[in-house]
């Protein structure tokens, strides 16, 4: 079955002003990614893998180009439409979790939910069979502060997918991991992707996590390539 094209990325550039200095990030950057995709962006700290990763999710403008998701060109979208794509649409995952630490694992996992203005009933409990498909059904009530780092990835993952959105932007998801937590990581993100369709996109150091995933590419110096060297 041919897969359906979720996001395209055409010719986008970042340039940040600093008074007269002037610094390109990303350069002319071309980029699709498929429905179910699992794709792993590497390269040196600095070469621009955040940034992209940012602007894909409308945390940041680009300063050129165009970024569509399902057709739709997000930068097109007003400031609430735009809110509302990342409520219902994006996932984030991020090395550092930003659970917020007076609430438990629980509500942590539900709060997206409850934004997008589902009953709070649903919403805790499509929270709690998350969290019970992450193998934290014996810590729902604990707080961010009660939980090792690999169980807070955890429910950074579970918060991620509560809205069941069609694309989950990672941040150095395992950066802060073991590697048996990583392994855990990796393997949520392949049963999420084939039972869900779910597209990852994973901006990592971790070559064994890099590796495993459908397809690589490398930033260097702002501009995007295959691992084979062929632009992207």
């Amino acid at each position: 079955m041919k897969q359906k094209l979720l996001l395209n990325v055409e010719n986008l550039s970042k340039v940040f002003n600093d008074g007269e200095v002037e610094t390109q990030v990303l350069h002319q950057v071309n980029l699709q990614v498929f429905s179910g995709e699992q794709l792993a962006i590497v390269g040196s700290s600095g070469s621009g893998k955040s940034t992209l990763l940012h602007i894909l999710g409308t945390l940041d403008q680009p300063s050129s180009g165009k970024v569509t998701i399902d057709g739709e060109d997000i930068y097109q979208m007003s400031g609430r439409q735009q809110s509302r794509l990342r409520n219902q649409d994006i996932g984030f995952i991020y090395q550092f979790h930003h659970l917020l630490p007076e609430f438990s694992a629980l509500e942590n996992v539900a709060m997206p939910a409850l934004i997008q203005g589902t009953n709070k009933k649903q919403a805790i409990e499509r929270a709690k069979k998350l969290l019970e498909r992450v193998g934290l059904a014996h810590r729902l009530s604990h707080t961010p502060a009660e939980l090792s780092g690999g169980e807070r990835q955890r429910v950074a993952i579970a918060r991620s997918l509560i809205n069941e959105p069609k694309l989950v932007l990672a941040d150095e998801p395992t950066g802060n991991l073991d590697s048996n937590s990583g392994e855990v990581v990796y393997q949520l993100i392949q049963e999420l992707a084939k039972q869900l369709g779910t597209a990852f996109v994973v901006v990592t150091h971790d070559k064994n996590l890099a590796n495993r995933m459908d397809r690589q590419v490398t930033m260097v110096n702002g501009c995007l390539s295959d691992v084979d060297g062929s632009a992207a």
